[in-house]
C-alpha cells in the first residue's frame, strides 16, 4: 500500500511537472508570435518612413524581395525605398497570422497597400508573406514577398 501511494505520488508529480512546461511552451509561443506581429507593424511604419537605417539592421544580408515587378536582395530594396522608387505610404493590415517552427517566423498579412510607384499612387490588396529567422537573439527578415489579391 506504502509503495503504491508513493507510486502514485511520483506519476502526480510527473504528469504536473510535464503540464506545467507545456503551458510555458503555450505562454512562450504566443509570446513570440506577438514579438513578431509587433516588429511587422514596425516595419510597415519604417518602410512608410523611409527609415532606412532600421530597416538596414532588419533586413538579413542575403534577404530576399519579391514585388508584382521583379524580385531582388537587400541592397536594391533599401535604394528603392531610400530613393522613393517605391514610396509605401501605409500599410492597412486587416488579418496577420503567424507560424512559428524552431528559430523561423512566417508571416502572413492580409493588406491594403497605399504606395507610390514610379511616381503614381496606387492602392493593392496584397497577401504579404514575411519570413523571419532568429540569429544571434535577433529576429532577421529573410524574406518579403506580395502576392496581389483578385478581391479586397
Amino acid at each position: 500500500m506504502k509503495s503504491s501511494m508513493i507510486g502514485l505520488y511520483f506519476v502526480m508529480i510527473v504528469l504536473s511537472s510535464h503540464a506545467q512546461t507545456k503551458k510555458t511552451e503555450a505562454d512562450n509561443s504566443e509570446k513570440v508570435k506577438e514579438e513578431i506581429i509587433n516588429l511587422s507593424k514596425e516595419k510597415w511604419q519604417w518602410m512608410a518612413d523611409k527609415n532606412v537605417e532600421k530597416l538596414t539592421d532588419l533586413f538579413d544580408a542575403k534577404a530576399m524581395f519579391v514585388h508584382m515587378g521583379g524580385s531582388w536582395g537587400k541592397e536594391r530594396e533599401l535604394t528603392i525605398i531610400e530613393t522613393g522608387g517605391i514610396h509605401y505610404k501605409k500599410a492597412d493590415i486587416h488579418e496577420v497570422s503567424v507560424n512559428v517552427i524552431d528559430n523561423t517566423a512566417i508571416v502572413l498579412n492580409r493588406i491594403t497597400l497605399l504606395a507610390v510607384v514610379g511616381g503614381n499612387e496606387v492602392t493593392n490588396p496584397f497577401m504579404v508573406t514575411e519570413v523571419y529567422v532568429k540569429q544571434n537573439k535577433v529576429w532577421k527578415l529573410g524574406s518579403l514577398s506580395f502576392t496581389k489579391l483578385l478581391t479586397p
